[in-house]
Order: C-alpha cells, then structure tokens, then sequence
C-alpha cells in the first residue's frame, strides 16, 4: 500500500471520528490535499485515491501541476497572492483562500473572466508572521465587497497559531465560525459565506469539530517529494 494510501486511510479515520464527535456529517468536510511540496508523480497518486481537490500556493508550481495533469480537479491557490500575479492565476483555479485587501480585490475583478469563489483570510491569532484581516476588519471588508461582480466570497480561512495549546487552537476556529455565522446570517447575494478553511495537518480534527468544511492538509497526507522538481 502507498504512503499516500496509507496516509489517506489514516486521515479520513481521524476526519470521521471528529465528526461523530461535533455530530456533523463526514460529507459535509472537503479534504484538500496540499502539494506545494511534492513532485507531479506524487499529486497523481493523489489524484488516484480520488481525491480530486488540490491546492498550490505558488504560480509556477500551479502552472506546472496544471500543465502536467489532465485529471478534472479542483484547484485551491492557498497562498497569500500578490496582485501582480493575479493575471496568471486567477483564471486557472477554482478557489482562491487568500483574498486580504482591496487592491487583490481589485485585480481580480479586472483580470477575472468569471465569477470566481474567493475565501477571505482573517488573521484572527494577530499574528504579524500572518497574512490576512482581523475579525473586525473582515466583516467590514466583505460588506464593501458588494458592487465587485467577478468576487463571490464564499467562506472564510484562517491559520491556527504556531503552538501546543489545543485550547488555543480551538478558541481561533471557534472565534472564525462565530464571524462566518454571522456574515452568513446577512444573506448577502455576493457573500453567502457558508464555507470555512481552516485547518492543515497537525490541527485539522479540531478545526472539523470547531466547523471547518475544508481542510488543507500536506505533510500527513502526501509527505514530502520533490524528486521531479
């Protein structure tokens, strides 16, 4: 059995255990893997255990993947996304998880060709080694969203702080559903905001019992292969 295999049927254990504890339904959680770090032949073992949502963090490795994988997947930029790279990427991918400030909202409404589902990323640890909004700028943020017509903000995403304080980890997810609730609860046409990222390899089960329906997950599920880089 191949360690993506392997590590798949490990994930997915973890992934349901952690739905039968917050009583939420298994297919309500989207399992991303995340292959910034692995080579092509690695993404297409990926791809063979089905599943069919990956996410880059870097145009030229986006490009490479794309251009070598004939699969029909889902493409995640997860990366934080400068606007003069915004023409490159935008129309290759299905979802972006970095939208952070107007002048990357701008871009992609002047580059976008359709309607593209953005994640808007919220800095909720405040974290200066973190991209994203605060709490109480991303609300604000997504109300001004409303005349883009190339920008649907889907969700939102955040990134657990760097600790081993689960009680910690578990009050910044807590904290990023409480405010998608909420943004949610406005019905907004441009932001129905129903989706939550967050979560990756060493906290993805809390953020699933916290809400999370997807989850960005490298390491533990393709390792690291970077043998036709």
């Amino acid at each position: 059995m191949s360690n993506v295999k392997s590590n798949l049927i490990s994930i997915q254990k973890n992934i349901e255990k952690s739905c039968v504890r917050a009583n939420r339904n298994i297919k309500d959680v989207t399992l991303i893997a995340v292959t910034k770090e692995v080579s092509v032949k690695r993404t297409e073992e990926v791809i063979q255990n089905e599943i069919l949502h990956l996410g880059e963090n870097r145009p030229e490795g986006l490009m490479k993947k794309i251009e070598a994988i004939s699969a029909d997947v889902k493409w995640h930029y997860i990366g934080s996304l400068q606007t003069r790279k915004v023409k490159s990427v935008i129309n290759e991918i299905d979802y972006l998880h970095s939208l952070d400030r107007k002048s990357l909202a701008d871009e992609i409404e002047k580059r976008a060709s359709t309607v593209k589902d953005c994640f808007v990323q919220v800095n909720v640890s405040k974290e200066e080694s973190k991209h994203g909004l605060s709490l109480e700028e991303a609300e604000l943020f997504i109300d001004e969203l409303k005349d883009y017509s190339r920008i649907r903000v889907v969700g939102l995403m955040t990134m657990a702080p760097n600790t081993d304080d689960d009680s910690l980890i578990r009050q910044v997810f807590s904290d990023l559903k409480k405010l998608q609730t909420r943004i949610a609860a406005k019905q907004q046409p441009h932001a129905p905001c129903t989706e939550l990222s967050m979560g990756m390899s060493g906290d993805y089960e809390i953020a699933i019992e916290e809400g999370a329906t997807f989850v960005r997950i490298g390491t533990a599920l393709v390792g690291k292969d970077k043998e036709d880089e």
